[in-house]
């Protein structure tokens, strides 16, 4: 499948979901009660993987892609860091702190399968743009 919109790239709709979850575990009361700078961070870290998503997408290049990939990675790491912190001090329960953990994971994951697939196309261009053009021997 030819990917045209951002709204193609798989590990986007999947930083999308992880998106929601965290917007869904911030506005219950156990977790405002703990204070909004751990929902600003948390929240700011799961917008981040979808935008440095979107903006690799939108940038010039794989190079470009690959390295805004790499931001939305560790964005996702982030928010399972912030998910620790908010689980150990009760803002969230082990079951939501679990499903938000793996769909960080999951998204990870699929940041990871795009960046070997980027990368293994750049190098596939670099060795053929190396190879010497084969001449046409005239019959």
């Amino acid at each position: 499948m030819k990917i045209t919109r951002f709204e193609d790239v798989e590990c986007w709709q999947e930083a999308r979901t992880l998106t929601q979850m965290v917007f869904a575990s911030v506005s219950e009361p156990a977790f405002r009660a703990k204070g909004f700078r751990l929902i600003d961070q948390i929240t700011g870290a799961a917008i981040s993987v979808m935008n440095n998503i979107v903006e690799g997408f939108d940038g010039q290049s794989n190079a470009e892609f690959i390295r805004f990939l790499g931001y939305a990675r560790r964005s996702a790491s982030e928010v399972q860091t912030c998910a620790y912190v908010a689980l150990d001090n009760g803002a969230m329960q082990q079951l939501q702190f679990d499903a938000m953990y793996q769909q960080a994971e999951k998204t990870r994951r699929m940041i990871d399968g795009f960046l070997r697939y980027l990368r293994a196309h750049r190098e596939l261009k670099q060795a053929q743009r190396a190879q010497p053009a084969q001449q046409v021997q005239p019959a």
